[in-house]
């Protein structure tokens, strides 16, 4: 007998590949472009050097999903990873941008910084995995698919409830008149049944593409009630290409490029969490060496990232439900997905197309894949010992208490001082310093050779799931 592949690296047919790599990219879509659009518009760059940003984005997205999924030596995780531009820097970007001494070449100084940082720390930082047993993976996996069903709320509901709009050159809050129609949540709920019924009633290949034949349908229904527009479709070119270092030779400055080291030490802690919660829902195991080769890609898809007139990246989130809502683990699914993005980069018109489906239809999908995040970390704290060791109870409780606070108390942390807020904005990082440090004074530490045990252990359960 030949010797079986695992699900990781199976290569399914081209049709199938095709499907479900764009399902990938549908979800991540609108958070890909949004970085981008936010920068773009704070540095008051053109209507044409946006659309730049964002096609270099996406052309960038691709190469770095490419290096993560398909690995190479010493570089990728080889597991079903879609890279997109880390939220997390949206805000030390922001700053940068108001500063006249730094701008946008500033920017890209520091990302090429950051990048190089993040290559040469990711063998440190992979040391961490000791601290990470299934009390404080699963408690972090939750905070993930809690943290994110507030994205999957907001893209049902139409956005954000409070825009934020420049009025005479200066930032302001207003609500949003389009969040909570009845018209968009409507669409929402209606690719949320449409996903619901081919999860139970589909088989094989339909069930598996379900979420992208529910977003398909929602943008039909939309485009119907003429809720998606167009314009931008027929406005946009055909074909661009994406030229490295197109706006000038970056400048490099040492408190920018320390405060993007700052952020990039945050994406990696968070995707540690990543790399593990895919370890369990694939069956493969996550060692210090996959942790290294993860987190290392990370630093090239940022140091890409900045050569390509774009910004730090990161392993996104929202893709992980994607797998455990369709059971689909092979690598190469987005792998296709990130040679789309790559596609999309050089052809506007098809990314405007794209970028046309309105959030309300992506929200009833979120819905789903987002909940499968949470009931992934909930299925793993099941095997935790609270029964004979109530102290992994406070580990769980009050971690994610702190995961929370950044979701339901934004302005919590507001007079502490700016170069903490990048630490302290994201619940996903909350929930893992807070859970590591609790098990460690609770539990105790772990040796590495422990951890890579019972790494091995619960992926062998995972087979078996």
């Amino acid at each position: 007998m030949g010797r079986s592949v695992h699900p990781v690296d199976e290569i399914l047919p081209a049709p199938k590949l095709v499907a479900l790599g764009l399902q990938h990219v549908l979800v991540m879509y609108a958070g890909a472009v949004a970085v981008p659009l936010i920068i773009g518009r704070a540095l008051k760059m053109s209507p044409e050097e946006v659309a730049f940003l964002i096609s270099a984005d996406l052309f960038a997205c691709g190469l770095a999903t490419l290096v993560q999924s398909v690995g190479f030596p010493g570089v990728g995780i080889r597991l079903p990873v879609m890279m997109g531009v880390t939220f997390a820097s949206v805000g030390p970007m922001l700053a940068m941008a108001a500063a006249p001494a730094v701008g946008l070449l500033g920017i890209y100084g520091s990302v090429i910084g950051a990048g190089i940082f993040a290559f040469l720390a990711a063998p440190f930082i992979s040391r961490f995995l000791p601290l990470f047993p299934p009390v404080v993976t699963g408690t972090i996996i939750l905070v993930i698919g809690i943290s994110l069903m507030r994205v999957g709320i907001n893209w049902a509901g139409g956005g954000l409830p409070t825009l934020t709009k420049m009025v005479d050159g200066v930032p302001g809050a207003f609500p949003n008149p389009d969040y909570g129609q009845l018209e968009g949540l409507g669409i929402a709920l209606f690719v949320l049944i449409i996903i619901l019924g081919l999860i139970r009633w589909g088989t094989g290949f339909l069930a598996n593409v379900s979420v992208l034949l529910g977003i398909v349908a929602g943008a039909a229904l939309a485009a119907g009630l003429g809720v998606m527009h167009f314009e931008k479709v027929a406005r946009a070119a055909w074909v661009d290409v994406v030229i490295p270092l197109r706006f000038g030779i970056p400048h490099f400055q040492i408190v920018p490029i320390i405060t993007m080291c700052i952020v990039m030490v945050v994406v990696m802690i968070e995707s540690l969490g990543m790399f593990l919660a895919l370890g369990e829902m694939t069956g493969r195991t996550i060692d210090q060496s996959a942790l290294t080769r993860g987190l290392r890609a990370d630093g090239v898809g940022t140091l890409l990232g900045g050569i390509f007139n774009t910004f730090p990246y990161t392993s996104f989130s929202q893709n992980v439900g994607l797998v455990g809502v369709t059971g689909i683990r092979s690598r190469w699914v987005t792998a296709t997905g990130g040679c789309i993005m790559l596609l999309l980069g050089l052809l506007p018109k098809m990314a405007a197309l794209i970028e046309a489906v309105p959030q309300v239809v992506l929200g009833g999908a979120g819905l789903v894949m987002f909940g499968m995040v949470a009931a992934t970390g909930t299925r793993i704290l099941t095997n935790v010992d609270f029964k004979t060791n109530h102290f992994n109870l406070f580990v769980v409780a009050i971690s994610v208490g702190f995961g929370m606070i950044p979701l339901v108390a934004p302005t919590f942390f507001k007079h502490l001082p700016d170069v903490l807020h990048p630490l302290l904005e994201s619940g996903i990082l909350l929930a893992a310093i807070i859970s590591v440090l609790l098990n460690a004074f609770f539990n105790g530490l772990r040796s590495i050779d422990s951890a890579k045990s019972e790494a091995s252990m619960v992926a062998a359960a995972a087979e078996h799931v």
